[in-house]
């Protein structure tokens, strides 16, 4: 197949999600395939917030340091085929459709034998492995999907290091509603003898994180958070001093200290297991590191901001940036969430600072909340506030609202980022 019938094969298998929360179809589908994961050593990230952030941070600097890395994160945010990608280059169209060819040959097989049909997040992450081991990588960075135990990521052999960001309340439907069972399922990941880093934990959390290593002699390193302090910042970037030394970093926001920290202690402790980085090269590895979709400025005048605060952890640290690098300044937002989110929780947070709010509905998504919906719920805590039927259509509508000076602010979800930068963008080019 082709790479368009590639992605409508992907897509397809939509409706084959909702089954069983499991291992089994990911391990025969791989065993069909030959394993191809257990060529390969990982680092394997979990948790809720921050595993974008710091996924780029470690991808960057070790590239630059010169080994060949892999990296497969979810969801994407410009372009579909940045989900996996190895030395800075995305998986090509043409790798993609042969990779899918494959694992759907697989598919046809079991399914043939009365097995169950595997998910789109399933046949991703198969043909990421089948991509990393053809590219011969060194060390491949994965991020998990969702939880972690029963994630289709887990079924990994070799993984190096275990990176668990800061875990909180989210996807309670599948994960379970206190903080313990959440970090159960996210110190699923860690394996038997490999080392684990981790950051800023609530204490039962860490308790469930001590625990796991315990039980799998496994060597735990916590970032320690008291020697990481931002010496300058703005919305631009900053400067983080860490155990003496001073980091440049291209990424805004406040929780970049505490995710710039955690790289830094990953990169000490996987330099200590066969992977060494120098000094200068994490320093010009975490200058050099870009994250599309957090605090990501595309648009001068007035300043227009995207962020994919999708969740209550995410939202307290959107306001604290807000508060901290806007004060003064009038704020306009466009908002667009799902409907399985704590949307709620996010509108209280964050739109009582908005003049004047547009909200949308997230593109080509089941899971999508209707605008106006939203709209409703958004009057409850500021009246000022309008559905758009488009995206399009709210980006006009905010740039005849915001002043030169005034700043916009685009949040909720990651999966309408990549179109209203491309809009944004797009009407730059014509004004220019």
């Amino acid at each position: 197949m082709d790479y368009q019938q590639s992605r409508a094969y992907v897509k397809d298998a939509d409706r084959y999600a909702g089954g069983a929360l499991d291992l089994t179809n990911i391990k025969e589908l791989m065993k069909r395939l030959g394993n191809p994961q257990d060529q390969l050593k990982y680092v394997h990230v979990a948790g809720t917030n921050g595993k974008g952030s710091v996924i780029a941070y470690l991808y960057t600097t070790l590239s630059e340091a010169g080994y060949r890395v892999g990296r497969y994160i979810s969801p994407s945010v410009y372009s579909y085929r940045e989900k996996m990608e190895v030395a800075g280059s995305a998986v090509s169209r043409e790798q993609f459709a042969g990779y899918v060819t494959r694992v759907a040959a697989a598919i046809k097989e079991m399914t043939t034998e009365g097995l169950a049909h595997p998910t789109p997040f399933e046949i991703e992450t198969a043909v990421a492995f089948l991509f990393f081991a053809e590219e011969k990588c060194d060390l491949v960075i994965l991020e998990v999907g969702m939880g972690g135990n029963l994630d289709a990521t887990n079924i990994i052999r070799n993984t190096v290091l275990a990176v668990l960001v800061p875990i909180s309340m989210d996807h309670q439907a599948f994960l379970g509603n206190t903080l313990s069972e959440i970090a159960e399922k996210k110190a699923g990941i860690i394996k038997p003898g490999c080392s684990v880093v981790t950051v800023g934990q609530q204490p039962e959390t860490m308790a469930v994180i001590e625990r796991v290593c315990r039980e799998n002699g496994a060597d735990l390193t916590e970032a320690d958070l008291h020697e990481a302090k931002a010496v300058k910042e703005d919305f631009a970037g900053q400067t983080l001093e860490y155990r003496g030394e001073n980091y440049e970093l291209a990424l805004a926001g406040s929780y970049q200290t505490e995710n710039a920290a955690l790289a830094l202690e990953a990169l000490e402790v996987l330099g200590r297991v066969g992977y060494p980085t120098t000094v200068e090269q994490r320093k010009k590895g975490l200058k050099d590191t870009k994250w599309n979709g957090r605090l990501t400025i595309i648009h001068r005048e007035p300043l227009f901001i995207v962020d994919g605060a999708h969740n209550p952890a995410a939202a307290d640290m959107l306001e604290d940036s807000v508060r901290k690098y806007f004060k003064g300044r009038k704020l306009f937002f466009i908002m667009g969430v799902f409907r399985d989110k704590d949307y709620p929780y996010i509108i209280r947070k964050l739109c009582p600072y908005a003049e004047q709010i547009i909200t949308i509905e997230t593109p080509d998504n089941p899971r999508a909340l209707p605008a106006q919906e939203l709209a409703e719920e958004v009057k409850k805590c500021n009246p000022h506030v309008q559905a758009a039927d488009s995206i399009p259509a709210a980006v006009d509508k905010i740039f005849a609202m915001a002043g030169r000076e005034d700043v916009i602010l685009s949040f909720g979800s990651l999966s309408f980022i990549g179109e209203i930068t491309t809009i944004v963008k797009t009407q730059e080019e014509k004004n220019s």
